[in-house]
């Protein structure tokens, strides 16, 4: 990242600006942090200002950190401006995407490199990986340094609170508050489920075009992602349900109210959870890697479903089923054998919680943590 402008993007405390500060100090770059109000309200009002406080305060400085951007997206202009005849480079971070594609912000045409960060993976947490603490609390980092589940408990809703107030509420995202609450917490018992607006809107009292509205900005302000159905037109893809992921299992739990409920091994909820586990695995570890790997899920007229496609290449799929037990069942297999050969996949691999790999049938079945080595290697 050090030799070129940049923007890191990911939900508020996932640790975009620690990781800037231990990156840049004051002495080798000049800092803008958007959440201070006093700047915000002045640069807002007077953006040209933001030029002018450049020129005259960097110095032999060649960095400028802007953090949380998109609270003024007009700055991009001058971004751009002052790469291009300065040379000057920029750390940019932002925890939403929705001003700036609301308001065609200058994106700088690849002047940036774009990445990403995410609540922490389990090849992160390394020793401090606790399956069940995950499935419970979620990853994000501020967590690991609290003790208590009272402290745990207390953090998530303040999360989800400062969410509503800072990203919703502020931003006039939304015109009446209450009606996204209920969204939310309906769309929170939904996680990992194709999309039915009218059954959500029914249960949170909005229409079916609300609620589309309401995805749109959990997606805009990072709180989540969809994982489209599989097909071999583009066309048919974009217009089929998809699913909708949140970005964190413990921020999921507290939109919908359930941090104070174990998660059991052997129930319905945590077959949920380990699921979405994984999937949030594979794209954190997929955009650290820096792939091109596209994730899909399937279901047949008939129900049999995928859980996750990867398209590795136009010619290489792969098709893995996520399976929450200690011993996989041969049938879960069995079911979708012919599934997995009509699609030419070059591996079909069942992901549990085994603690040996070992092959069934056409299937891989493998212990987790190898699946995730195995598709993204911590060397690559």
């Amino acid at each position: 990242m050090k030799n070129n402008s940049f923007f890191l993007f990911g939900p508020r405390g996932t640790g975009k600006t620690s990781f800037i500060q231990q990156n840049f100090s004051q002495e080798n770059a000049f800092w803008f942090n958007f959440l201070d109000d006093e700047l915000y309200q002045r640069l807002s009002r007077h953006p040209h200002l933001f030029e002018q406080m450049i020129l005259q305060n960097s110095g032999e400085k060649k960095w400028v950190v802007c953090d949380e951007i998109q609270r003024i997206p007009g700055l991009l202009n001058y971004v751009h401006k002052l790469i291009e005849e300065k040379k000057i480079k920029f750390a940019l971070t932002g925890s939403s995407a929705r001003k700036l594609k609301r308001g065609g912000a200058n994106l700088l045409a690849g002047r940036a490199f774009l990445n990403h960060m995410h609540p922490l993976s389990a090849s992160e947490l390394g020793e401090d990986f606790r399956l069940d603490d995950v499935f419970r609390w979620g990853s994000l980092p501020t967590l690991y340094s609290l003790q208590s589940d009272q402290e745990k408990r207390e953090y998530l809703r303040a999360y989800v609170s400062t969410y509503l107030r800072q990203e919703i509420k502020e931003e006039q995202i939304v015109r009446q508050i209450d009606p996204f609450l209920r969204f939310l917490e309906v769309a929170a018992q939904q996680n990992a489920k194709i999309l039915n607006a009218s059954k959500i809107g029914r249960d949170s009292l909005c229409d079916s075009k609300a609620v589309l509205r309401y995805f749109e900005i959990l997606q805009d302000t990072l709180m989540g992602f969809y994982l489209e159905p599989f097909h071999t037109s583009v066309r048919k893809i974009q217009s089929a349900k998809a699913k909708f992921y949140f970005f964190d299992l413990g921020v999921k739990r507290a939109l919908e109210g359930s941090l104070d409920t174990l998660v059991t091994p052997g129930t319905y909820a945590f077959g949920e959870a380990f699921e979405h586990f994984i999937i949030l695995e594979c794209v954190r570890l997929r955009d650290y890697a820096r792939s091109d790997d596209r994730f899909y899920y399937l279901r047949t007229k008939d129900d049999v479903e995928i859980d996750l496609l990867i398209q590795r290449s136009p010619r290489e799929l792969w098709a893995v089923e996520i399976k929450s037990s200690d011993r996989v069942d041969p049938v879960d297999i069995s079911k979708r054998e012919k599934l997995v050969k009509d699609l030419k996949v070059k591996r079909f691999i069942v992901v549990s919680r085994e603690t040996r790999a070992r092959r069934e049938g056409s299937a891989d079945i493998l212990p987790w943590a190898q699946f995730l080595d195995e598709l993204y290697p911590r060397d690559s």
